[in-house]
């Protein structure tokens, strides 16, 4: 799978990640995905994502894969996470 032999390695290498997952909606007639990061700082962000952090970091090979995608991201801080 393109997610798990290109990006993460990737992605394993860029100081201050810390993770990411990749979520599957199957539609009827496409299947969207959806790729969440965690960072360990929003400086560890702009300094994989550039100065426009809104802008969408998109693994050329991804694109081409694609129907479509998202051209922006949104950022969330974690406020509290629960394991079992």
């Amino acid at each position: 799978m393109h997610f798990r032999e290109n990006v993460l390695p990737e992605l394993r290498d860029v100081p201050g990640f810390l993770g990411a997952s990749l979520l599957r909606l199957d539609h009827s007639g496409h299947i969207e995905f959806l790729v969440l990061t965690r960072w360990i700082s929003s400086d560890a962000i702009k300094a994989f994502a550039g100065a426009d952090v809104t802008k969408a970091v998109v693994e050329p090979g991804a694109v081409a894969a694609l129907a479509d995608y998202d051209h922006t991201v949104s950022h969330y801080e974690l406020v509290e996470e629960a394991t079992i």
